[in-house]
């Protein structure tokens, strides 16, 4: 039974359609990966999810229920936590103080000891006092998946948490995220551009290119996918050489940057 449904989900910013029509969705317990070239669509797609932005039309539910008829600050206590493709930490705060900002509302003594507790998970402990900005960039991903994991959320959103990683890391973090959904019983929505990590954790993945799905199947589907491949690479018959760097479907080592 799928958790999160979008359903034909339509966006514009002025005469630019962001996303047109989109559908899918992710079954509760599974990790989904939704994957696409840079301006697909795919972080402005967790921005309609999380409330960040209003569709022209289209829904959103969560358990069966509209998400769009909530305000963005109350989408947490539904469940829903996420992490950012651009990092969002108080940099001049520690890390414990930083993940305790997730667990805001409940009493100090609970909310340190899950806070620590979201810490160990993360293999962060030893820095709870440490100032954010004193960390390296990939260590900041690991406080801010603790910081959505105190939320207790049933769907994580994961915005390229592999960004900025050397090769181990991202192994690890594959490894992590597995782990996560595991011990939490979470779903998880992940958007990345390192293909072995979604191929790797995912159930499902869902493709998006110039704000349209344009296939959706299992990891082997997609990667034998023409479609999929074209998206990526491009065909022999287009005009214009692509912009900057593309993925490669098979190996690991697309670093791309810059806003969906």
């Amino acid at each position: 039974m799928a958790l999160l449904e979008v359903r034909d989900v339509t966006l514009r910013f002025g005469g630019i359609v962001a996303l047109d029509g989109v559908s899918f969705g992710v079954e509760e317990g599974h990790i989904s990966g939704l994957i696409g070239p840079n301006g697909a669509g795919k972080t402005t797609a967790f921005n309609v999810i999380t409330r960040l932005y209003k569709p022209d039309s289209g829904e959103v539910l969560l358990d069966g229920a509209s998400l769009l008829k909530q305000p963005a600050f109350k989408i947490v206590r539904k469940g829903v936590a996420r992490t950012f493709q651009n990092i969002q930490l108080f940099r001049t705060m520690s890390v414990l103080e930083n993940v305790l900002v997730g667990a805001h509302g409940r009493g100090r003594r609970s909310r340190e000891a899950e806070a620590l507790a979201m810490l160990d998970v993360v293999g962060l402990r030893e820095r709870a006092h440490f100032p954010a900005a004193a960390l390296p960039y990939g260590i900041q991903k690991r406080v801010e998946l603790a910081r959505a994991l105190v939320t207790r959320p049933r769907l994580l959103l994961l915005d390229e948490p592999a960004g900025g990683l050397n090769h181990e890391e991202v192994s690890e973090l594959g490894v992590l995220i597995r782990k996560i959904r595991d011990e939490f019983e979470l779903t998880v929505l992940l958007v990345e551009h390192h293909m072995n990590l979604v191929m790797n954790v995912s159930d499902h993945v869902n493709v998006l290119s110039f704000g349209r799905k344009i296939a959706d199947g299992t990891p082997a589907e997609m990667q034998a996918d023409p479609a999929v491949i074209e998206a990526y690479l491009g065909s022999e018959d287009d005009e214009h050489e692509p912009v900057g760097p593309q993925p490669d479907l098979e190996v690991d080592g697309a670093e791309e940057e810059g806003a969906e």
